[in-house]
């Protein structure tokens, strides 16, 4: 066979044309490192989330087709709600913040009129969801309360062990949670829990230091919030018992419909008894309900006070933490953008589309009340 010879000026032009080809390669990926992140970067799916001045979407990301739930904020009922300082906030604890049972934020930006935080997605919805169907079932199968208080008690343990650790990692930080209750508890796709929703935490807080302003959930006010005094870490321990009484019985412990009789029964009264509501379990309550928070449960020794407390004692936490126990719950879904957990309410609100947003990117528009201190 005759030997083919190889034309060193095609070699050449196939040697040139390779690195041309690769050069191209490198800057496309520089251009893309480079890109700033807009609201263009995002497909909008549907709409999982709305609050009195921020809107929660459901997303793909146009580069890397990863899902989000990016949480729109809007500068003018920011402003007009002097929730500035809250944002910022926000902002910055979600920045700094790398635990498993706290929401994640992968970005942050703007436009001429929003502000923007991507962060994970938790298709499991929110833990009051699951609460009020949990609710129905109960009152369905009235004639096996034995089972059903076991199962309610097991379940109330695995998500309040998680709540435990996400605040004493948070405390462990001087950060004060201050509005832990069923609609900021988010349930992930393998069942474990996210806290998420920090504009009302607070950075900073020492033992020795404490907060003074009156912000919270009216249902979860600890009493030195009401009044007043001065309040810390006690504060989300308070929280934390209300969250545990309401898993239990349905209902917070001082619930009212009148706010202020509501407030009066959180000064001054005693949680209201319940037959689910006995031993190991009622000496916690009683622990966290402490109105004294110089005395409440977790002042002394923080976390670790609850972590040790009887009720607890038959939960292997180091399993928990490498998330070896089986949820009580775990959301059955049939591809990474299932929204079926998402209260339904949501569901039908319209898209806006990102074109008509005007969208510019960080770099390109910065906003005057915010400077450089949001760009992440």
């Amino acid at each position: 066979m005759k030997k083919i010879q190889k034309n060193p000026i095609y070699q050449q032009y196939c040697q040139d044309y390779l690195n041309y080809l690769n050069e191209q390669d490198q800057k496309s990926e520089q251009e893309k490192k480079k890109s700033p992140i807009s609201i263009n970067s995002f497909y909008l799916l549907s709409i999982i989330g709305k609050g009195s001045y921020a809107k929660v979407s459901l997303v793909r990301k146009k580069d890397d087709n990863q899902i989000y739930a990016l949480k729109a904020i809007k500068k003018s009922l920011i402003e007009a709600k002097n929730q500035r300082e809250h944002v910022i906030a926000e902002r910055n604890i979600l920045q700094q913040v790398d635990n498993q049972y706290i929401i994640k934020m992968k970005y942050a930006f703007q436009d001429k009129k929003k502000l923007f935080f991507a962060l994970e997605f938790c298709p499991g919805g929110e833990l009051y969801t699951l609460l009020s169907t949990k609710k129905h079932l109960n009152e369905q199968q009235q004639n096996l309360q034995n089972i059903i208080y076991k199962k309610i008690q097991k379940r109330t343990k695995f998500y309040a062990a998680q709540m435990v650790k996400a605040l004493q990692y948070l405390h462990s930080r001087n950060i004060i949670y201050r509005d832990l209750k069923p609609e900021n508890i988010l349930i992930d796709k393998d069942g474990y829990i996210k806290l998420t929703d920090f504009g009302l935490s607070k950075m900073n807080v020492t033992d020795q230091q404490t907060a003074t302003s009156l912000c919270g959930t009216p249902e979860y006010l600890a009493p030195e919030i009401l009044n007043r005094q001065g309040h810390g870490k006690p504060a989300d321990w308070w929280t934390l018992g209300n969250i545990i009484y309401e898993m239990i019985t349905s209902l917070p412990p001082f619930y009212h419909s009148n706010r202020n009789i509501l407030f009066k029964n959180i000064r001054e009264m005693q949680p209201q008894p319940h037959e689910r509501i006995q031993g190991n379990l009622k000496n916690l309550l009683t622990g966290l309900l402490e109105k004294n928070s110089n005395k409440r449960l977790g002042t002394i020794d923080g976390a670790k006070q609850i972590i040790d407390h009887p009720w607890f004692a038959d939960l292997r936490w180091d399993l928990l933490e490498k998330r070896q126990i089986v949820p009580p719950f775990i959301p059955k879904l049939d591809s990474e953008i299932d929204i079926r957990y998402i209260d339904s309410e949501f569901k039908d609100l319209p898209l806006y589309s990102p074109t008509e947003e005007n969208a510019y990117s960080v770099e390109q528009y910065t906003s005057i009340f915010l400077i450089q201190m949001f760009i992440y």
